[in-house]
């Protein structure tokens, strides 16, 4: 027995109540049993007993009926995240209409949330641009004035004040290099000019220069081109996995990698540090995770105490991208 998906909840219910009225009618109308004007014990007891077996066989029903729409319901409330996980569309009466439905409303949800998202993360690559020109601009410049400045007046100075001027010179030299390398990963240059091998090439060795830990690279030849947003993701990705590894990981060797697996261009990093037992998604997790969504690229993340972390991203190459 199976009722028709476009049958709404009402006339499902209505239905099978009717059904249990009509077969309690003939079973009236038909059977040896009667009811006089003056009911007696034994009639009683049967009028009692068939209103029970009509109640059980009508909850029994109504049950059967609206199963499927209670496994809907229990699938729902185990949906955390506005995705479309493509709710089973089985069962009879209003369930499939109503998962296709949900599974409609949650691909609209996920794909205005990804619009946003993009919108977001565009909104904050620009403003990381803004910042980075007026870095190199303005604060990099007056350094630089500073700097010039100071070997003038250390050249003309007493000599009991050379070297105080020679330290206020070299400390503004520290400050220049670090405005400099601020601004380089706030906005990657190179990435734009070179791409994104010698992108991430630059990035290693930034990281191996002030982070003490040593990066081994391993860069397959030939990768092929990807979109721009595709890249950025890329160097965002590996430029926090490998923040992680200097700030929380606490480890002494990194490898960084970037290959071509199928039809995926493939980055990992992988550390030797301390690891942990429980994944947190904490803000940089997190925000590696809707860069990653961006372009339908598959995150993973994966660590054991004492072990150290890998964070693997398998971004697609689309058919236009490969060379």
């Amino acid at each position: 027995m199976r009722l028709p998906s476009h049958v709404p909840l009402f006339w499902t219910i209505f239905l099978l109540n009717g059904v249990v009225l009509v077969v309690a009618v003939l079973l009236l109308l038909f059977s040896p049993a009667r009811v006089s004007a003056d009911a007696v014990r034994s009639e009683i007891l049967v009028v009692g007993a068939g209103l029970t077996v009509m109640l059980l066989t009508n909850a029994v029903l109504i049950r059967w009926a609206l199963a499927p729409l209670h496994r809907l319901i229990a699938r729902l409330e185990g949906i955390e995240h506005l995705e479309p996980i493509e709710l089973p569309e089985e069962g009879s009466g209003p369930a499939p209409g109503i998962a296709r439905s949900v599974n409609r409303l949650l691909a609209r949800l996920a794909e205005e949330r990804r619009t946003g998202d993009a919108r977001a993360l565009a909104a904050q690559e620009a403003e990381r641009h803004r910042i980075a020109q007026e870095l190199h601009d303005e604060v990099g410049q007056s350094l630089t004035v500073v700097l010039l400045g100071l070997k003038q007046l250390e050249s003309r100075a007493p000599a009991a004040l050379v070297p105080d001027l020679a330290a206020v010179r070299e400390s503004a030299r520290t400050g220049l290099d670090d405005v400099r390398r601020v601004a380089r990963r706030l906005r990657p240059g190179v990435l734009e000019d070179l791409g994104i091998t010698s992108a991430l090439a630059a990035l290693a060795t930034d990281f191996a220069d002030h982070s003490g830990a040593s990066v081994r690279r391993s860069f397959a030849p030939g990768l092929p081109a990807l979109r721009p947003e595709a890249e950025v993701v890329l160097y965002r990705v590996a430029q926090e996995a490998l923040t992680n590894a200097a700030r929380h990981a606490e480890a002494s060797e990194v490898e960084l990698s970037l290959q071509k697996v199928g039809q995926h261009v493939v980055l990992e990093v992988r550390d030797d540090g301390r690891g942990f037992a429980g994944l947190e998604e904490g803000s940089g997790l997190m925000g590696m995770r809707e860069r990653a969504a961006l372009v339908g690229a598959e995150l993973a993340v994966t660590s054991q105490p004492r072990h150290g972390t890998t964070v693997r991203l398998r971004v697609p190459v689309t058919t236009g991208e490969v060379a």
